[in-house]
């Protein structure tokens, strides 16, 4: 832990001494900008270095997916004017010392970046220099990398940019770039603080108008753009975010609103993201949100195109298993051979064929044990290791009853008996004294799809339960699965209520009723990790600290700095899902059992489920039961069930993290008076609160932020959510639902003994395959899901990973430095503390037989879909 800074002078400004005698002439007798005539006696000369990098555009341009410019080439014989801004005001005058313009002109080019210089002459009174203003003289807008200041006898002076720097053609306004030092709002040099509030101001904007592309204006607006009322009144959608529908907020747009509908945001061909959200360089690949788009325009089209019956399903499972052979000819893919080389995985040649088919790659799990799937202990152990280990919850009530309204919905008591449950335990020990015990667990999706199935089940080709199923935790720390109860409420045609209990049998009948059940319960637990799990608790409810954090915290701000990387394409990657995977329509909507309600469900989970106290991971298991305070365990809380991979292994990353946040805010915080007296950041965690989420804002669950440690746990749940959470949500999606049967999306049919028709349970007797065939996603279905999550677990070349490389900011401070270097260590230990669990046997919930190892939270990984490595960011 880095010990606390105590309040003292900003540092001392680089020695002004020339390094070489100044001259008034510069290469090919250009005339050099100095500060004062009669200063250059007393002046250096410092040489300032921009980089420039190439546009993604260039890459997509060239291959003929998205519209873009090749910036480089644009570049010739452009300049760029610049003017030093010192960090001192006149102490004669007590005002802003004049700046010292020069224009930069290019000097070196490569295919990625180019440089520009200038050389300036420096006058010993202007001080140190504290900023740079830039003006863009190209006609259109270039990716400024960095700025270099060199002459300094201190050494060079870093500016890092990282931004879009728009064209004064589009808007006369210069941009500012601070220097790397970090200052607190109370701190700033005197010839700053104009610069720094003024800049904050041009990043929130006036609320007014359509947002253009060049644009960086971080503003608020609630989730009315995710149907398409104007093409039909099907295509609408439900307002998320208000009083009838609480729910995070998004970035504003100001597109114009729908003719047909008032609440509603129009469509547009792209979604405004302000321009620094938006991905910057490429290296070897494209970055993955670029891929997604190209998936969802140009592969699922030809998928499309190739199976023509939208609702039919797979004839046997041999058919599923050839789609890791080959779907077969695509004709639109051979249209765009460009395809094949963005998607290796998927579009390949096969050498008995003159064109290229779709093919997809056996996931891992299908690779080390085919069956895998239709294990009732794999069924159990995913709840712990698999991809949503977010929703197992403690039983602690007996019996188990609804909450909801039992004049709507019927009966509130569940048909697991108790009678139920011994049998299933077989003896193990009574209900009373597992509940006791804390063996008994729980996946409760009851009350919170109840309400929606009615509503469902009037949509084509879906069907939907209230569910609950019981586990069983026995001696050996793997769960057993024990019943499912499916409920069906009172229906408008005046049906009763309908439930009932499958538990696992060695009977044909009961053993395919249990798999039926487990492929409803497994499309109800899909459903809650894409929405909620995955999509609201850390897509959507990052976005609003993203905005916040650009309109309330100067770049100077060091909390600023340290949150920075944990922000980098959320907003484009959440723009793009809202245009594609979560708009009225698209992927979601057409391949998971909710339907057109997706989005609807998320908003109720957000309003009945989400508290910020319990994004961080420790809290989340005390609430569900599945851990409980204890200072004398690990991490000061002993869990209900030891061998939980996700905690054990999230617990020991949410410490390192926590150990690294902690450093971090002590050295600018040493106090509570530096945290209270912090404008900057008083309103920044007052804007979360009462605008981003604002419809919680009178919710339980929001810390006050008064001292240090308020600071430090606010800080590590927002960077556990944007980094080990959404990893261990995110890239094993293709491992585990890759092969869909072990999480189909979508149940399309009720169970055969619900109401059943004649023709109903003749299929079920005398071919039951082809009822859960017939249950599980169809085949436009299935092979959308998987194309997308091939793509969503997988990690680009230039991926930015967790603690691996630091910011130059943090560098260019010394125990910030320090403090980083720990960090890292401490994650490198933690890659070899998994891989040691991973190959301890007592542990049988993350390896055996045909087990794929639980790897989802170690911190570094080679790209592609790798089942590991955990981003700063949610980058895709």
């Amino acid at each position: 832990m880095l010990k606390p800074q105590l309040p003292q002078s900003p540092p001392a400004s680089p020695t002004l001494v020339p390094l070489a005698k100044p001259s008034s002439q510069g290469n090919g007798g250009e005339i050099k900008e100095v500060a004062s005539p009669a200063a250059i006696e007393k002046s250096l000369s410092v040489k300032a270095v921009v980089t420039v990098k190439s546009s993604a555009g260039g890459l997509f341009s060239e291959i003929g997916i998205l519209g873009g410019v090749n910036m480089i080439t644009d570049l010739v014989g452009r300049t760029l004017l610049l003017e030093l801004v010192s960090a001192e005001v006149d102490p004669k005058t007590g005002q802003e010392k004049g700046t010292i313009k020069g224009y930069a002109h290019k000097k070196s080019q490569s295919t990625e970046e180019a440089t520009y210089e200038h050389e300036f002459e420096v006058g010993e009174e202007f001080g140190e220099v504290g900023a740079i203003l830039v003006e863009n003289e190209h006609h259109k807008e270039m990716y400024l990398k960095d700025i270099v200041l060199e002459g300094f006898v201190g050494g060079p002076v870093n500016i890092t940019c990282n931004s879009w720097v728009h064209s004064k053609f589009d808007n006369p306004q210069k941009r500012v770039f601070f220097t790397n030092k970090c200052y607190l709002p109370t701190e700033t040099p005197s010839g700053l603080r104009r610069l720094r509030e003024e800049e904050l101001v041009i990043l929130r904007g006036d609320g007014q108008g359509e947002r253009k592309s060049y644009e960086r204006i971080y503003d608020y607006d609630v989730y009315n753009d995710l149907g398409d009322p104007d093409s039909g009144v099907d295509k609408k959608r439900p307002v998320l975010g208000g009083q009838e529908l609480p729910y995070p907020r998004r970035c504003r747009t100001g597109r114009p609103r729908c003719k047909t509908d008032p609440q509603s945001e129009s469509k547009s061909s792209s979604i405004y993201v302000p321009r620094d959200e938006e991905f910057s360089t490429i290296k070897e690949l494209t970055f993955s949100a670029k891929t997604v788009y190209s998936v969802v325009h140009a592969v699922l089209p030809s998928l499309e195109t190739a199976i023509v019956d939208t609702d039919l399903g797979f004839p046997n499972f041999t058919a599923i298993d050839e789609l890791f052979n080959e779907v077969g000819d695509v004709p639109m893919l051979t249209k765009q051979g460009f395809l094949k080389d963005l998607f290796p995985r998927l579009v390949k040649t096969v050498a008995d064929a003159t064109e290229d088919v779709l093919r997809f790659e056996t996931p891992e799990t299908m690779k080390r044990d085919k069956f895998f799937w239709f294990s009732d202990e794999e069924f159990a152990r995913q709840t712990l290791a698999g991809i949503n280990p977010y929703t197992i919850q403690l039983v602690t009530e007996w019996p188990l009853r609804s909450e909801l309204d039992p004049k709507i919905y019927g009966p509130p008591e569940s048909v697991i008996t108790t009678e139920i449950i011994e049998r299933e335990i077989k003896g193990f020990m009574t209900v009373d004294e597992a509940i006791k015990q804390k063996k008994m667990f729980m996946l409760d999706y009851h009350d919170l799809l109840l309400p929606y199935v009615n509503k469902v089940r009037q949509l084509k080709g879906t069907t939907l339960y209230g569910s609950r199923t019981l586990f069983f935790l026995t001696p050996d720390e793997t769960l057993k699965p024990l019943a499912i109860e499916l409920t069906r409420p009172p229906t408008v045609d005046g049906k009763p209520q309908w439930k009932q209990v499958f538990t696992p049998s060695c009977h044909s009948t009961g053993m395919w009723l249990w798999r039926l059940a487990k492929a409803h319960v497994l499309a109800h637990d899909s459903g809650y990790h894409q929405l909620v799990s995955h999509w609201l608790r850390t897509h959507c409810a990052t976005e609003p600290y993203i905005i916040a954090t650009n309109r309330q915290l100067s770049e100077m701000h060091p909390i600023y700095k340290l949150l920075q990387p944990h922000f980098r394409y959320t907003m484009e990657i959440n723009a793009l899902a809202r245009g594609n995977l979560i708009n009225g329509d698209g992927i979601i909507e057409t391949t998971f059992s909710p339907g057109k309600y997706s989005m609807e469900l998320s908003a109720v989970a957000y309003d009945k489920q989400w508290q910020f106290d319990l994004q961080g991971l420790p809290n989340d298991l005390i609430s569900r039961g599945l851990a409980m305070e204890d200072p004398t365990e690990p991490h000061g809380l002993k869990l209900a069930i030891e061998d939980y991979p996700f905690a054990n292994d999230g617990l020991l990353l949410w410490d390192i993290i926590n150990e690294w946040v902690t450093g971090y805010v002590n050295h600018y915080y040493p106090d509570s008076t530096r945290i209270v007296s912090d404008m900057e950041l008083q309103s920044w965690w007052t804007e979360i609160r009462t605008v981003g989420h604002g419809d919680k804002k009178d919710s339980l669950g929001w810390p006050d932020l008064k001292s240090p440690s308020d600071l430090i746990h606010i800080i590590t749940t927002i960077v556990w959510v944007a980094s080990g959470h959404h990893a261990a949500v995110n890239f094993g999606q293709y491992t585990y639902a890759g092969y869909f049967p072990n999480r189909p999306t979508i149940a399309r049919t009720k169970m055969p003994v619900e109401d059943p028709t004649e023709e109903e349970l003749k299929i079920f007797w005398d071919k039951p395959e082809d009822t859960l065939l017939h249950c599980f996603p169809s085949q436009i279905q299935a092979t959308k899901v998987m194309a997308v999550l091939d793509v969503l677990s997988n990690h680009s070349p230039d991926e930015e990973y967790l603690g691996q490389y630091p910011e130059l900011a943090w560098t260019e401070e010394p125990a910030i430095n320090v403090a980083f270097e720990r960090f890292n260590e401490r994650l490198k230990e933690f890659d070899g503390i998994i891989d040691a669990r991973n190959t301890d046997q007592s542990f049988k919930n993350r390896n055996g037989a045909g087990i794929v190892p639980y790897e989802l939270l170690k911190p570094f990984s080679e790209p592609g879909v790798t089942g590991k490595g955990v981003p700063y960011s949610i980058s895709i």
